[in-house]
């Protein structure tokens, strides 16, 4: 190393080594919070990636039973001799656990709740590994016939593969970041056929936050990975929504009522799920899928319907052709059922039972309400389709995501004002009468962790530290001669890094002369009293010992964190600064720039 060689006045080579430029460049043009293009054309291509894997993933669970000749159909469980409705969920269940006993233990978190996580703690890096075990697993829960949804596999797939590709790319976590809500979106839309509600479901869900920069990204990823699902599967949603009368105005008050029983209904899906999650972990994990698998099974004795996904059985609901009393029967087994597989740590979804529980309530009510003013009420499809945005709204507590998810579902706008008063009675009950969270913000915290939106930490994760550091800084060995330290300050650096060997041990400051005419920097406290500043000649002059006592502390932060990240550190560590690089240690080559607390607050226009 060259003692008094200083740095660059950019990020070195060395820090993307054998990148082809255009990469290095939009890698560092990621970095910024305004990169709205780079980022849109990234959140097509990850809309692609992800379509890929959710249609891999669509044909396995759709086609395993058929091909082995169990159905004719993926989703008629019903048509199932009673000893197969029993086995399928049973095997599948001890299957899944062993599976999850021998796998590592870092691979074993799965689902959308594995997603938030990772955004909250991991800036959405998300380990191949545990995407491997989600496909796996989801498919088994899924063919084996488990109360549990496609839309949580298909979410923590779809978010893996799109921070698997920036990961690939190694882009700043920023743009990784904003991959991941373009996984979310992208995988909704491509299982559902539901763009808008992809998009709703990924920034009220996952990201809790509506920004411009990851509006555009989201909603491309969204737009292309649907086109690809359209190659394959065509543009017809998940269900076949009959043509509905809108409601009537004395039919609003029935509609509230709606909201509150579904809410009621919600709040206990959410409380069930969460409590046995947190009470059943000190059990072996191959015996708790094996008793989640066994329970589906006996209710499935009962109530076929609850086995699987479930959208013939909400096909069914959508056309009135289910009595009250099955609705009434599959609403409360489906609840029972699925909070045994969610809560017990089958690894499948939670969001597509509540389709099925809440358009089994609402269908059951509307039947109610048709048969007290059978001259006014709508059908109980109808009232069918407003369960299912009432559940979802306050299971999820995203009322937006559902409501989209209804427009696109039947097509008709008429279907809003009536789903806005169902979903926000719903909301209310589950949220302030119950005291229920969202379902895995509450699985999250019965874990132990604290899920939640802040906007100053969102504003600071949006921005990247090679956007924000400085590199103004020079590099000299601890035992370089006079001259050489002279020659480290000669371009006038803002920070002078001293190096024992290859690793830098202090940081010194160079403040900026006072007076307008001086160019000339020296370390703090080496001013005249009439506050010019010495010229570096007296960093010749003065004991080495002397200026490392001067030194900062410092933190170290990959050139791939983000500003939040790179705060977070620096707090963490006591420091005031932090030296920004390509590796996990402060060596003098891996050493890209010098970001400081003060820059990084300066960054959100107030102290944080």
């Amino acid at each position: 190393m060259s003692g008094g060689e200083p740095r660059p006045a950019a990020p070195r080579r060395g820090a993307f080594a054998g990148a082809p430029d255009w990469l290095v460049r939009l890698r560092r043009h990621l970095a910024h919070a305004d990169a709205l293009v780079a980022l849109s054309a990234i959140g097509v291509v990850a809309g692609l990636v992800v379509g890929v894997v959710i249609v891999a993933f669509r044909l396995v669970t759709e086609q395993t039973l058929v091909l082995a000749g169990l159905m004719d159909d993926a989703e008629n469980f019903e048509a199932l001799p009673w000893e197969w409705r029993l086995a399928l969920p049973v095997g599948g269940g001890l299957l899944l656990g062993l599976m999850f006993r021998f796998a590592p233990i870092g691979a074993r978190q799965v689902g959308p709740g594995h997603v938030m996580a990772q955004l909250a703690s991991h800036a959405g890096r998300m380990p191949w590994r545990n995407a491997v075990m989600q496909f796996v697993g989801g498919a088994i829960s899924i063919v084996c016939g488990h109360s549990v949804g496609r839309e949580g596999p298909v979410i923590h797939v779809g978010a893996a593969s799109a921070s698997l590709l920036g990961q690939w790319l190694r882009l700043p976590n920023n743009s990784i970041r904003t991959l991941v809500a373009c996984g979310v979106a992208g995988a909704i839309a491509a299982s559902f056929n539901t763009p808008i509600a992809g998009v709703a479901f990924a920034m009220e869900v996952v990201m809790l936050e509506y920004t411009l920069i990851g509006f555009a990204p989201v909603i491309l990823a969204a737009v292309s990975a649907t086109a690809l699902s359209w190659l394959v599967y065509g543009p017809d949603p998940a269900f076949a929504v009959p043509e509905m009368r809108q409601a009537s105005l004395p039919e609003l008050p029935w509609i509230v009522l709606l909201g509150l029983v579904v809410g009621a209904l919600a709040a206990a899906y959410v409380a069930g799920t969460r409590e046995l999650d947190r009470r059943s972990r000190p059990l072996p994990l191959w015996l708790r899928t094996t008793l989640a698998g066994a329970f589906t099974g006996l209710c499935a004795l009962a109530v076929p319907q609850v086995m699987g996904l479930g959208y013939d059985t909400v096909q069914q609901a959508l056309l009135g052709e289910i009595a009250f009393a099955t609705l009434v029967a599959i609403a409360l087994l489906k609840l029972a059922a699925t909070v045994a597989c969610g809560g017990l740590g089958l690894p499948g979804g939670l969001i597509g039972p509540m389709v099925v529980m809440g358009a089994a309530a609402g269908g059951a009510i509307g039947i109610v309400g048709g048969s007290l003013v059978p001259d006014s009420a709508a059908a109980s499809g109808f009232y069918a389709m407003l369960g299912v945005a009432a559940m979802m709204g306050a299971s999820l507590q995203a009322p937006l995501a559902a409501l989209m998810a209804i427009l696109e579902l039947t097509g008709s706008a008429r279907v809003l004002l009536p789903g806005m008063a169902a979903v926000i009675p719903a909301l209310l009950v589950a949220r302030s009468v119950f005291g229920q969270d969202p379902i895995f913000v509450a699985i999250l915290r019965g874990r132990g962790m604290d899920y939640r939106f802040d906007p100053v930490a969102a504003l600071l994760d949006r921005t990247g530290v090679a956007a924000a550091m400085s590199a103004r800084f020079a590099i000299v060995d601890r035992s370089a001669s006079p001259a050489q330290w002279e020659q480290a300050l000669a371009p006038a650096p803002d920070w002078l890094l001293v190096a024992d060997g290859d690793v830098i041990r202090a940081a010194l400051p160079l403040p900026i002369a006072a007076d307008a005419g001086g160019d000339a920097r020296a370390p703090a406290g080496a001013g005249h009293a009439d506050g010019r500043c010495e010229a570096p000649d007296a960093v010749a002059a003065a004991s080495r010992e002397a200026a490392l006592r001067e030194a900062v502390p410092f933190a170290i932060v990959s050139l791939h964190a983000t500003l939040g990240e790179a705060l977070r550190r620096i707090d963490a560590d006591g420091a005031r600064l932090a030296l920004v690089c390509s590796g996990t240690v402060a060596r003098a080559a891996e050493v890209c720039g010098v970001i400081e607390r003060e820059r990084i607050e300066a960054g959100v226009g107030y102290r944080v």
